[in-house]
């Protein structure tokens, strides 16, 4: 079986924090929201963001623009915004090239984390792809990392790695799934979470890491 590798997508793969600042900030001024309304929305969408948090914008601040137009507006407005390094995906290509079989797992709404697939071109790249917002299951329930193999045509009993950015959620979870890990390091790293296989600064080093193991 070609060895898999499952990513998160969200401060991974792609800058979402960079993508977040410039939707709500667009957002706001197309429809001319308070100060409070643009600080309500960059720390509610802080972590993730779905349709209901868009609901409660419209009821919190007294707006007439129906809740769905405004989420549907946030998942085009990020997905115009987001980037994905042209070394990363040249680095996934290489990993394909490699026989690798790639898979994507990230918690959010299925609808807004597909867009961002789509306009970073990490869609074409990638064999499978586990949103948490499809089923109600997030990382790091193990059943999010089964779905993430199976839809590679892979199996978690096969082994392999995940990496990703958030200690509990990526390491934990990928430790829970029976995968070897990588971290990309940056969060606080909580007590009694078992450490990671290897410990990098960049996406790209993990990716040379998993490029290794294959040639040796």
């Amino acid at each position: 079986m070609p060895p898999l590798a499952l990513f998160d997508l969200d401060g991974t793969l792609a800058d979402r924090q960079s993508a977040l600042s410039d939707a709500v900030t667009g957002l706001c001024r197309a429809h001319a929201l308070p100060s409070a309304a643009e600080q309500w929305l960059r720390t509610e969408l802080a972590d993730r963001a779905n349709a209901s948090d868009f609901a409660q914008l419209r009821e919190t601040f007294g707006l007439d623009v129906p809740a769905a137009d405004l989420w549907q507006e946030y998942v085009d407005l990020m997905s115009a915004a987001v980037t994905c390094r042209p070394e990363v995906l040249e680095g996934l290509a290489r990993l394909r090239a490699a026989a690798w079989t790639i898979g994507i797992i990230t918690n959010g709404a299925g609808d807004i984390q597909r867009a961002k697939l789509a306009a970073t071109g990490l869609a074409a790249l990638v064999d499978g792809v586990a949103v948490s917002g499809d089923l109600e299951i997030r990382k790091p329930d193990p059943r999010l990392f089964e779905l993430a193999a199976s839809r590679c045509n892979a199996s978690l009993a096969d082994g392999g790695w995940m990496v990703g950015d958030n200690p509990a959620g990526d390491i934990g979870g990928g430790h829970q799934a029976g995968l070897r890990t990588i971290w990309l390091r940056g969060r606080p790293w909580p007590d009694g979470l078992p450490a990671a296989h290897h410990v990098v600064d960049d996406v790209t080093d993990a990716i040379t890491i998993l490029l290794k193991e294959t040639s040796e």
